[in-house]
């Protein structure tokens, strides 16, 4: 138990430097002009056009780093800052969830797996605590009921995997296009990079430290005899 406490809190502070580092980028690269003084969005509507993708619409929505592409909509939705800003981070983030569309069109694989996954993980997440705290307090009357909470924990940990090679490579495409449309160039492509370096780190400890809860209450489950 102790140990696990550890690890998890270890995972909470290495959660916690990583965003920080990322929104700490985002600030520093946000006073960094993108070249041609392109928007998020104009980069956005550039990648699109350039990959003649013409059924995807650019939306500017509310918070901080809420960017997301919405397969289902078909819509690239873009934070205040991403959607306005002219600047290296904005140029990035933009880039980044073309990439998703990119994929969508391409029929890349893990999207499709990713996409699948989406109604089972979001049944899961409503109902995973409940059951694994009821599988706990039950566990040698019914440990049945915690086995079925791994279960539905499984699936999210599956999920945030297969969440990992769907960002990097959109992160690569993303990339590529910066560079071969001379969106950015020498000076601005490494820090674009940086960005998104920085930001697909927050997908992999989320991953990491699914996976170390997931072996927790495994671990209570086989030990529940002890």
């Amino acid at each position: 138990m102790i140990t696990y406490f550890l690890i998890f809190g270890g995972f909470m502070l290495l959660s916690w430097l990583i965003s920080y580092q990322l929104k700490s980028r985002f600030k520093k690269y946000a006073l960094i002009p993108m070249n041609y003084g392109l928007s998020g969005c104009e980069v956005a509507e550039k990648m699109l056009r350039d990959n003649g993708i013409k059924d995807v619409k650019i939306l500017s929505v509310k918070g901080e780093l809420t960017d997301h592409y919405d397969p289902t909509a078909r819509t690239i939705n873009l934070s205040h800052d991403v959607y306005f800003g002219k600047h290296v981070a904005a140029g990035a983030v933009a880039a980044h969830e073309c990439g998703h569309a990119l994929q969508h069109a391409s029929a890349y694989s893990w999207l499709r797996m990713r996409s699948t996954l989406v109604p089972v993980v979001s049944f899961a997440s409503n109902w995973v605590q409940w059951v694994l705290l009821g599988g706990i307090l039950v566990i040698n009357v019914f440990p049945q009921l915690l086995l079925a909470g791994i279960g539905l924990f499984a699936f999210t940990t599956i999920f945030s995997f297969v969440t990992l090679p769907v960002e990097i490579n959109a992160s690569k495409r993303a990339m590529a296009w910066l560079r071969t449309a001379g969106v950015t160039d020498h000076i601005t492509q490494p820090k674009a990079q940086d960005a998104l370096k920085w930001a697909a780190y927050t997908y992999v400890v989320a991953a990491l430290g699914s996976l170390a809860t997931l072996l927790y209450y495994i671990m209570i489950y086989l030990g529940r005899r002890n």
